[in-house]
């Protein structure tokens, strides 16, 4: 069998043929360009409609009232009523003479004199002289003017008639006066092509001007597509409510444009912010000037509320601003616990040197069998740390603060400073925010130790004292003390005399103090220890819950059936 034939698919050379797709194009530059023309050729088409639309009717009116003009002038000759009376209506008579002089002279389409019979006296057409008129006139006989567009043997025309009197005020007859009607329709024709020449130009200035507005959109958005605008919308919201970074926009006045869930969330304010100025938002103080740009630089630290924060503000090129803004509350928070744990493991080594050599002391006495002075000395070394704890267990019955102060006292001795319990301190157990209360007391006792080091005599001073819900403390060091200048300083965002270790930023714990203080509706103030060194006194009047009332002793009640059996 012969092989089978193979279909050989052959190519066409020619390309395929693209649909044309219609539709608006996707650019916003071309869709605002387009609209803009259909509005500017819409409003022109309107206007030439609505200017076209009476002017035939005032056309006509005009031609009317110029018809019925002619025809008063004409009634108003003495001469056309004394012909009338005494001559025949014919083609050579003086009643059509003046009549064919006024049509030349005014141009008008014909002047028909007729008299009370409605038969011609005058007319265009020699022949028609003597036959009744072909409309009535019997409005004109009766003494009445009359304006009308109508058909007659000389075709449609714009006519005026107006009755003829005698010297006595008797109506003789009517005068009618017929403008062509196609003279009208000419002048209509005629102001067309000027109407359009004025509508083209309001067009073409239009199509200019919606051009350069559209270029101007087209700058605005970057000849972006409308889907693509959306599109960024949508990302922007996505961004802005997903990232755990605060954002804040402002506008070229300073003004609040936006604010994303975390800005409020770390701000502590709402969307009522926009469209405000951050002053009024936030208040006086360090975020607000950071936020208004009063404040430059990078990573700007800020407290708000008892949140540390790290700002950053880049100008945008319409005028405003975008300001970002992060959470470094924990992270100064590990710091500072990094900071008491360096603490105590120095503690602890010095304590663990000093233990050697109270061993060392202790086994000499014991191998000198000087059994006492051992038994003596040990109670001596144990005999410091237990007074101290209990000093202060006696004064402070919080647990949480009572345990910072006791860190606090061996971290302190091992410096060289002697941190010493005011006798006057009481603090009952029903403090209503114990960490609070623990950051300021260890944020303050922290300054105090670093400006007490090193001085003769070291000493800081610690006191608190209760008065119903009220809770007073005072911090009070031996050291170079704060001037005068400086005491507002101090409580400043970001202000610091002190270098600034690796894993944190200084000038943030003090700001903090008074904010918490601020926060409870009391202050934190600063001024001059007696004998020198600083003084830091923090009011919070609402610190204590309320005591609890003593519970009421019972009496029983015995009867007297009782007393007698007793």
């Amino acid at each position: 069998m012969p092989p089978a034939p193979r279909t050989v698919m052959a190519m066409s050379s020619t390309p395929p043929v693209r649909r044309l797709r219609l539709g608006l194009p996707r650019r916003v530059f071309s869709q605002v360009l387009l609209m803009q023309l259909a509005i500017a050729a819409g409003v022109a088409v309107l206007a030439t409609g609505l200017f076209l639309a009476p002017l035939g009717d005032q056309l006509d009116d005009q031609a009317m009232r110029r018809a019925l003009a002619i025809a008063q002038t004409t009634a108003q000759q003495p001469q056309v009523v004394r012909d009338l009376r005494t001559t025949r209506p014919t083609a050579n008579g003086p009643v059509q003479r003046e009549a064919e002089r006024v049509r030349e002279a005014t141009r008008a389409e014909y002047v028909v004199v007729m008299d009370r019979q409605g038969v011609r006296w005058s007319h265009t057409d020699p022949e028609r002289i003597g036959e009744v008129v072909s409309t009535d006139p019997g409005q004109a006989l009766a003494g009445r003017e009359v304006m009308e567009i109508d058909d007659g043997t000389l075709g449609r025309s714009a006519r005026g008639k107006v009755p003829l009197r005698d010297g006595d005020g008797e109506i003789v007859g009517a005068v009618s006066v017929g403008i062509a009607y196609d003279s009208v329709r000419a002048r209509l024709i005629h102001a067309i092509p000027g109407l359009f020449a004025y509508a083209g130009g309001a067009l073409a200035v239009g199509a200019l001007a919606s051009w350069i507005i559209s270029r101007r959109v087209q700058r605005q958005t970057r000849d972006l597509a409308f889907s693509d605008i959306a599109g960024l919308l949508a990302e922007r919201e996505a961004m802005l409510h997903g990232i755990r970074e605060g954002v804040v926009a402002l506008d070229r006045g300073g003004r609040v444009r936006l604010l994303n869930d975390e800005a409020q969330r770390l701000l502590g304010i709402g969307g009522e912010a926009v469209g405000r100025s951050p002053d009024e938002a936030l208040g006086a103080g360090r975020t607000a000037d950071v936020l208004a740009g009063r404040v430059t630089g990078t990573d700007l630290l800020t407290v708000r509320g008892q949140r540390v924060l790290v700002a950053n503000r880049m100008p945008t090129d319409d005028g405003g601003a975008v300001a970002t803004l992060r959470d470094r509350t924990e992270l100064e928070q590990l710091g500072r616990e990094l900071d008491s744990t360096r603490g105590l493991i120095d503690a602890l080594r010095a304590q663990d040197h000093e233990h050697a050599n109270r061993m060392h002391t202790l086994l000499g006495l014991l191998e000198l069998e000087m059994y006492d002075d051992a038994v003596e000395f040990v109670g001596e070394v144990v005999g410091d740390h237990r007074v101290t704890a209990e000093q202060i267990t006696e004064r402070i019955h919080d647990p949480l603060l009572a345990a910072l102060l006791v860190g606090k006292a061996t971290v302190a001795a091992e410096r060289g400073v002697a941190l010493r319990v005011s006798d006057r301190t009481r603090l009952p157990d029903r403090l209503v925010d114990p960490r609070g209360l623990v950051t300021i007391v260890g944020n303050l006792v922290d300054n105090a130790l670093d400006a007490a080091a090193g001085t003769a005599h070291a000493r800081v001073e610690v006191e608190l004292r209760a008065e119903g819900r009220a809770a007073t403390l005072t911090v009070r060091d031996t050291g170079p003390g704060i001037a005068a200048d400086h005491r507002e300083l101090v409580f400043a965002a970001g202000w610091s005399t002190k270098e600034p270790p690796a894993h944190r930023e200084r000038g943030i714990g003090l700001p903090l103090v008074r904010r918490l203080a601020e926060r409870q509706g009391g202050s934190a103030t600063v001024g001059e220890a007696y004998g020198g060194g600083a003084e830091f006194v923090v009011v919070l009047p609402e610190a204590l819950t309320e005591a609890a009332p003593e519970p009421a002793l019972t009496v029983p009640v015995t009867t007297a059936a009782e007393e007698e059996s007793r």
